[in-house]
């Protein structure tokens, strides 16, 4: 895959770089966060299922991560299950995920290493 390719966001395969001025991997973390809400804004559907039930499911979703190049900030996304609002009947957040850097707003995930909001969720939470 091109770098263009992976540059690609949303908005009509305009780069990051042409949109925002920098790749993924060079954003600061507003920057990084307007790249996420304007993602969703413009419709970008995430896979919410299956949650990862077991630490095989979980690794693979990690395994899976891995792989994507650094500034493939859209599947990124897409892979995690990302969501901009609490998920399920328990509403769970990235609040109380163990991953997440309350003071920072960030998820310390290696695999993901992205800023995230307290109302938000993915489908690596872990409590």
């Amino acid at each position: 895959m091109s770098t263009d390719t992976q540059e690609e966001d949303q908005g009509g395969g305009v780069s990051f770089e042409d949109r925002y001025g920098v790749t993924p991997a060079e954003a600061d973390h507003d920057t990084l966060l307007r790249m996420i809400e304007d993602m969703f804004t413009e419709g970008l559907k995430t896979q919410l299922e299956p949650f990862p039930e077991t630490d095989r499911e979980f690794s693979k979703l990690l395994d899976d991560l891995r792989e994507l190049d650094v500034n493939d900030l859209r599947q990124k996304l897409i892979i995690s299950g990302w969501k901009l609002s609490p998920h399920g009947e328990d509403e769970m957040r990235c609040q109380e995920c163990m991953y997440f850097l309350v003071h920072k707003r960030w998820c310390d995930l290696p695999e993901l290493d992205l800023p995230a909001e307290p109302e938000w969720w993915c489908r690596l939470w872990r409590i």
